[in-house]
This record gives C-alpha cells, structure tokens and sequence, in this order.
C-alpha cells in the first residue's frame, strides 16, 4: 500500500480514515482522533451536571470515551459517513449517564448544614452561565481562524503576550496584544447577535 501524505489523510472522509485504521494505519488512526476528539469535547461541555463529578472532569470522560471507541472499532459497522461521528456522540452520552447513575448511588459526604448557604452556583446561575458559554463557543467558531486562535492562545490558555507574538507570527508583544484587542472586539460583536 502507498503511503498517504499528511495533508492528504486530514482531507480524507471519516470512513476511509477508519478502514485505513481498522487495517492498521496508525497515522488514519490519529487524524480520526484529532478530528473527533475537539467536537466531542464542545459536545460533552456541560453535559455532566457538577453534583455529578467527583475526580472526573469533561476532558478525562471524553479521553476514557475515545479510548473504548478505539478498542472496539474493529467490531464497529459504519453505514454512513457521519456513522463514526455518532457511535462517539452515542458511547459518551453512554459514559455520562453512567457518571450520573454512579453519582446516584453515592452516599452524600457531609451532612447540609441548613445555616450556612451554599457558595456555589445557584442552578439560575448556572443555566445563565451555560447559555452564556454556548454563545461564547458559537461566537468563536465564526471568527476568522487567525483572530480564533488569537483569543484562544491568550484567552483560554492564558500564554503572555510573547508567546502570542510567536505563535501568530507578529512582530512584537505589542502587535499580538493589538491582535488579541481586535479579536475579542470582533468576538463581543458576534456574541451580540442572536
């Protein structure tokens, strides 16, 4: 079999990536992973409740979720090109679920203490905080990728301004502190419009 360039495989459809796979390529393999692993990310944000999180974050039940998907793909039968996108969706909505009912089944670990309020969210707070979050996430997937990656370098991932500056190929800290002020100017004007 000929070798597949890098760029080429990245263009490939999910279901040739997987047959690829399935056959032992671990290259296809890692694109799979690579393209899902984001979307499964954004998907699962949220999805389980915080009353039902003990060590467990989003990002660890996503990873688990990928890792039981490889070691069954060999048994799995996509019928479709979106099949393989679903069967991930499907086993982490599995695994989530099953977070919760094991929450369900653990005893509380301290006694309420009816005079001392809660200093978490209240679930208004919450639900506010969502939805603010899924319009932050809409917002950024409309940018330009320069000024999403911008506010995602600074942002999210709280790197300075030098190696903003590096990262987004601009000339100084001042020019990527310019870049990141105009990204989020552009980022607020999207997470306006309903």
């Amino acid at each position: 079999m000929t070798p597949v360039p890098d760029s080429d495989r990245e263009s490939e459809s999910s279901l040739v990536l997987l047959s690829r796979a399935r056959s032992g390529d671990a290259a296809a393999l890692d694109v799979l992973c690579q393209r899902y692993l984001p979307r499964m990310q954004r998907w699962a944000h949220g999805r389980l409740p915080t009353w039902a999180r003990s060590a467990l974050d989003t990002h660890d039940l996503v990873q688990e979720t990928m890792t039981q998907v490889v070691v069954h793909l060999p048994t799995f039968e996509p019928r479709h090109d979106a099949a393989l996108q679903a069967y991930i969706r499907q086993s982490l909505m599995n695994r989530v679920r099953d977070e919760i009912r094991r929450a369900h089944r653990r005893p509380a670990a301290d006694p309420l203490d009816d005079s001392r309020p809660s200093s978490g969210p209240s679930p208004l707070e919450e639900a506010i905080g969502q939805e603010a979050l899924e319009r932050y996430e809409a917002a950024l997937q409309r940018l330009k990728p320069e000024d999403r990656e911008a506010i995602i370098i600074r942002i999210e991932m709280g790197l300075p301004y030098v190696d903003v500056a590096e990262a987004l190929a601009k000339p100084s800290a001042a020019a990527a502190h310019m870049a990141v002020s105009r990204a989020l100017v552009r980022l607020a004007t999207e997470m306006s419009r309903i």
